[in-house]
């Protein structure tokens, strides 16, 4: 069994906001595999499937992002997961250009207060994520305003892409594997490992 776990926050105030990616991502996988991400448990919205003949849970965590390790660590307990094998974290990345996509098998939070969240409450770095680009911050722009910000018309589009090739990246994964969907889908970043700040 895999916990697939898209990060964002709750509410229509942060819909379709550069933070919320995560829950694009999933809403996306959903769709494509006909699973209804509506139940509320474990302080998330979550929906059971199968995707590639390997069962899933879906997961969209309600406590903001800066708490999402409390979502995290209660749906790893509960399904009994290897956090190290059968966790796939979705988030977003204000180092990599918007649409590109970087998948690694561990790593630091690099500054993301969602990541801290979850390696802080799951204890190891070393879990599956899919980070999407949404574009650096301009000179002289709060970053808690840039993430907490919404797409323009352009990047909106490249960012439904986006979706749509991360789902695809996770379904690699589920059938041959995290090297393979590495090696399909990963684009290059100008830095090897930072991310977004969530706002306190």
């Amino acid at each position: 069994m895999y916990v697939i776990v898209g990060l964002g926050n709750p509410g229509k105030k942060y819909e379709n906001t550069r933070h919320n990616v995560g829950f694009a991502v999933i809403d996306k996988l959903a769709k494509d595999c006909d699973i209804k991400v509506n139940k509320s448990k474990h302080s998330a919205k979550i929906g059971e499937g199968v995707i590639e003949g390997e069962k899933v849970v879906l997961a969209k965590p309600q406590t903001y992002m800066n708490l999402s390790g409390m979502s995290v660590r209660s749906l790893m307990d509960f399904y009994k997961i290897d956090p190290e094998s059968e966790l796939i974290i979705i988030s977003d990345d204000i180092d990599l250009p918007t649409g590109n996509l970087r998948i690694r098998k561990s790593g630091s939070a690099g500054g993301h207060n969602g990541l801290k969240s979850i390696i802080a409450n799951v204890g190891t770095q070393g879990f599956t994520r899919i980070r999407v680009g949404v574009g650096a911050k301009i000179e002289g722009e709060d970053l808690a305003d840039h993430v907490l910000g919404h797409f323009n018309k352009d990047d909106a589009k490249i960012i439904e892409i986006a979706a749509e090739t991360a789902a695809e990246a996770i379904k690699t994964m589920l059938t041959d594997g995290v090297d393979k969907a590495m090696n399909k889908f990963n684009t290059k970043k100008r830095k090897d490992d930072a991310s977004t700040t969530d706002p306190a």
